[in-house]
């Protein structure tokens, strides 16, 4: 069975590979292990890709370039009315071509894979990877993806994080993964070993782009610095505001004590993960937050925004929750858990039992058994039906 995905994120062609941001690559891999052949429609540049970025490893994925549109500015929504009927043309075709669809939004191209996938496919599936409940100032259009995707229009499901808002019985609460089973067990046995001792080390991994709010953690650091508590903080990605950052780290006084380690590959990642103590993404939004579940699996504290998600996963005593861009509740609740270390280890054990539940493979199982469900195949159509580590394609 052949898929089409439509995605808006951005894909690179180099020495002839395909690559894309790391967590975006390994969740496309796990569909080509559940289909025979995935074509995905999307941006393609023909460069070298950015340090986060990682090669797509399974032969059975293409990739049908599509116009990269959209931005802020009246010229670039202009640019987008343009381009949307040349869009609608390659999408509707490659639909066509096609035994299932599957779309990803939010994004320009999953707003138009939204409205003509129902007409186009039997089977479709979509995945809105950010806030279900919405956030202040959000696009426009993000709030349209929803209703379509909502609204009785769209005849397949629909995994969102989370269970907020959700009122259609297609919208599902879901998960994702990238860490494999042999990686989470790793990073559990990691957590059960894990002894603090100064100096706090705090971590942050993820793009370095405003929405993240880094310049928060960067300020609330310099605040820790002048009570004289000690602090080592690793900041693990890349991203437009890496020059800015680095530069307000010299400013605060604190370039001493913050690394900017650039992407990584991921296991590298992970290894930051395993020598630290607390994870912060205080971000202004998040769908589902990939760094906290995977930074409290190896047993780190975890201090979110109140944001999405978030604060359900961060409940019951397994993290700390402040408010958006609140530098002076992010530096009290960092310095909580530094002159506090009995609480920094009973939150971290707490987290870490949470955390070992979410792995690639059972990602994998329960979308197979998803698609199996909603596309009413008959039993045995899922190779991956049984399997947790091997992969298996759709007949």
């Amino acid at each position: 069975m052949r898929l089409l995905i439509v995605s808006s994120t951005i894909h690179y062609r180099s020495k002839g590979a395909l690559y894309a941001y790391a967590g975006y690559a390994r969740e496309i891999e796990m569909w080509a292990e559940l289909f025979s052949d995935v074509t995905i429609a999307a941006p393609l540049r023909t460069e070298p890709p950015p340090g986060d970025c990682v090669p797509f490893r399974r032969k059975n994925i293409g990739i049908l370039p599509q116009k990269e549109v959209g931005g802020n500015s009246w010229v670039s929504k202009l640019k987008l009315l343009a381009s949307t009927p040349g869009l609608l043309y390659d999408l509707s075709r490659a639909m066509r071509e096609h035994d299932a669809v599957h779309v990803r939004c939010p994004g320009n191209l999953g707003l138009l894979g939204a409205l003509v996938a129902p007409l186009l496919s039997k089977r479709i599936v979509a995945k809105y990877a950010g806030q279900w409940n919405g956030y202040p100032r959000e696009p426009l259009t993000y709030r349209l993806q929803r209703r379509i995707l909502a609204s009785g229009y769209w005849r397949g499901p629909v995994t969102v994080y989370g269970n907020q808002g959700l009122r259609a019985p297609h919208v599902i609460p879901f998960f994702t993964s990238i860490m494999t089973e042999r990686q989470v067990n790793r990073a559990f046995r990691a957590a059960q070993r894990k002894q603090q001792s100064p100096p706090l080390k705090i971590l942050f991994v993820g793009r370095l782009s405003a929405a993240k709010n880094i310049d928060i953690l960067l300020e609330a650091l310099a605040c820790l610095k002048k009570e004289q508590d000690e602090f080592f903080c690793s900041i693990v990605g890349e991203g437009p505001e890496r020059g800015r950052l680095e530069n307000l780290a010299r400013s605060l006084r604190i370039a001493e004590r913050v690394l900017f380690a650039g992407g990584l590959p991921y296991p590298e990642v992970l290894e930051h993960m395993e020598k630290s103590d607390i994870l912060v993404l205080a971000s202004e939004t998040e769908g589902w937050p990939k760094a906290i579940v995977e930074a409290m699996t190896h047993g780190l504290v975890c201090v979110g925004s109140d944001c999405g998600i978030v604060p359900e996963i961060l409940a019951g005593g397994r993290g700390v929750i402040v408010p958006v861009r609140d530098v002076d509740r992010l530096a009290t609740a960092l310095r909580d858990l530094l002159r506090r270390p009995e609480v920094l280890s009973q939150m971290g054990r707490a987290a870490a039992e949470w955390g070992r539940c979410y792995s690639l493979d059972r990602l994998r199982q329960a979308l197979g058994e998803l698609l199996k469900d909603k596309w009413g195949l008959p039993s045995g159509s899922l190779a991956v039906e049984l399997r947790t580590e091997s992969s298996g394609v759709l007949a």
